[in-house]
């Protein structure tokens, strides 16, 4: 079977290539299986490799497919086993990354702001030697302090 990316979805769907789509479920997860009109079954894989692009959920899954246009497709819960969801991503762990994420927007935000204000700052710049000058005062009266 062959492996499509999101991208070659889009465009096989586009160009009336498609035929059907497949939410398989298999172990705790959901792959989508493509049927195409040159007959070649094709399964959506991730966007850098061919490895199969595993859904959690058939919901997530279908969200997937509702936003390219696709809006009926098949399910076939034959093999899957809820017992089996991978529980190596945890609700922890995700929160603990989008914190970070907000963390670092934050920081992002505050950075730009600081640097725009510099630039509007309407009083004249101080040249780089004189400043280096007044730190150098500045260092050589600490250690007699």
């Amino acid at each position: 079977m062959q492996s499509m990316t999101l991208e070659q979805l889009r465009a096989t769907f586009s160009a009336g290539g498609v035929v059907g789509v497949t939410l398989k479920g298999h172990g705790g997860g959901f792959f989508l299986e493509i049927a195409t009109r040159s007959g070649h079954d094709a399964i959506l894989s991730k966007a850098r490799s061919t490895e199969p692009r595993r859904f959690g959920s058939p919901t997530s899954a279908l969200v997937v497919l509702r936003e390219l246009g696709i809006a009926v497709a098949q399910l076939d819960a034959t093999d899957w086993n809820p017992d089996q969801k991978d529980m190596s991503q945890s609700r922890q762990d995700r929160s603990q990354a989008m914190r970070k994420a907000h963390e670092a927007a934050a920081y992002s935000k505050w950075v730009a702001a600081e640097i725009q204000a510099s630039i509007d700052d309407p009083r004249p710049s101080i040249p780089h030697e004189q400043v280096m000058a007044e730190l150098d005062t500045d260092l050589a009266i600490l250690p007699a302090a």
